[in-house]
């Protein structure tokens, strides 16, 4: 996202329009050189942009929000304080068995008492969308529409070559990501199959020590290698045949859009808005969310040349999920306003 938004300042400069971006944390990075930014450090972002903006006697046109939480009091509050024009940008995945209930009962109260202060809602996918409804009202879908992630496709470089058995994960390490049934597929393979692949695992989070220490225990260090972050994924992906994403909750993947960009397919399951990039047998293969048994016989087919990808996976990518069609729409939302 980090480029999504210094692109969509620069957009929105070029219009007209200043932005002051409030951010959780406490430091700026060389990327957001350009931006006026403003860290919340120790405080939530949402009291520190409502405490920063009563200080400051500021009035915002426009208030985006991405990446919190949706119909809480944060935007009555800020309506009332100066009656901004609110677009809350829904990023958050849902569990793949949905919310318990007292969750889903909490979620249509909050609709019902907050919901009404949120002009727009925006959904990353078209699961996105359909879960924002159905979390907080069928009522809002006159104004909640699906703009989708893009990424900057000209960054990443292009596989040319197979790169028979080499495997990428790019993943925050934690456990609705599934990497423990990647570990467990693996594990599952006859040995003579388990010689020919190698797993590379770019990531950081909650769960890298006892995924590390599983490997351990199945004797798989030869084959899965944690590797940590890395700002070189754009050029790494290319080294690899297949992403293997074996994930329990997804939004709309920007793991996914970056593979494809690589011309590398994904090996992934049928959550959240996957199945609005993939398309089975065409740039990846599909298989059910925690099933281990069908990705190992996925993995395979694939050692075993009984299954595979040939045709280019990158075209829909490039017309579809492109940073600058993300932008745009996201423009166009700032001209629907101007127009009212």
């Amino acid at each position: 996202m980090d480029r999504f938004f210094v692109a969509y300042d620069q957009a929105c400069r070029k219009r007209g329009y200043s932005i002051d971006w409030f951010f959780a944390g406490g430091e700026k990075f060389e990327l957001y050189e350009e931006l006026t930014v403003h860290f919340s450090k120790n405080i939530a972002v949402e009291n520190y942009f409502r405490e920063f903006s009563l200080k400051n006697n500021l009035q915002y046109d426009v208030l985006f929000t991405h990446f919190v939480e949706l119909c809480t009091s944060f935007f009555k509050k800020i309506k009332k304080d100066q009656k901004p024009y609110i677009i809350a940008v829904d990023h958050n995945p849902r569990p793949v068995n949905g919310f318990p209930f007292r969750k889903r009962v909490k979620n249509k109260l909050k609709g019902a008492v907050c919901a009404s202060y949120i002009d727009r809602f925006v959904g990353v996918s078209s699961y996105t969308k359909a879960q924002i409804l159905k979390d907080y009202g069928n009522r809002l879908a006159n104004i909640t529409r699906v703009i989708y992630n893009g990424i900057e496709v000209e960054r990443y470089e292009k596989r040319t070559d197979p790169n028979f058995g080499k495997f990428i994960v790019a993943s925050h390490l934690r456990p609705s990501k599934g990497i423990q049934d990647l570990i467990c597929a693996v594990d599952f393979l006859p040995g003579n199959l388990k010689n020919m692949l190698q797993i590379d695992i770019y990531g950081e989070g909650p769960m890298e020590t006892e995924l590390k220490q599983e490997v351990r225990n199945r004797g798989l260090e030869k084959i899965i290698s944690f590797k940590g972050s890395s700002p070189d994924l754009p050029d790494l992906f290319s080294r690899y045949s297949y992403l293997l994403q074996p994930t329990y909750m997804e939004c709309f993947s920007l793991s996914i859009l970056e593979s494809l960009a690589a011309n590398v397919p994904v090996v992934t399951t049928p959550v959240g808005g996957n199945l609005e990039i993939i398309r089975n047998n065409e740039n990846g293969f599909i298989f059910e969310t925690g099933n281990v048994a069908q990705l190992t016989e996925l993995i395979k087919g694939i050692l075993l040349n009984e299954i595979y990808i040939t045709e280019p996976v990158d075209k829909l990518v490039e017309k579809e999920f492109n940073l600058e069609r993300m932008v745009n729409n996201h423009i166009e939302l700032l001209t629907e306003i101007d127009n009212k």
